[in-house]
């Protein structure tokens, strides 16, 4: 059973490369793969450690939309 964090003192907790890669439906490997590249969404040193924010995974995946159906963004 997966125990669900609660927000201490209005912090929200901070994803793991597991959770991301569980978030977004992708292969732990893959997020791994564009930490090497320079892509996918910025992370947070905690010791030896990368976290998340929810905030910039939100960010990251609004800036992969489409412009329209196969057209990706400019600059992509």
């Amino acid at each position: 059973m997966k125990t669900t964090l609660q927000p201490a003192g209005g912090l929200v907790p901070l994803m793991s490369i597991e959770d991301l890669a569980e978030f977004l439906g992708v292969p732990v490997a893959t997020i791994y793969d564009w930490r090497v590249d320079g892509k996918g969404p910025c992370g947070v040193r905690v010791g030896r450690h990368v976290k998340f924010t929810q905030a910039d995974v939100l960010a990251w995946i609004d800036a992969q939309r489409e412009v329209r159906p196969g057209q990706p963004r400019e600059g992509r």
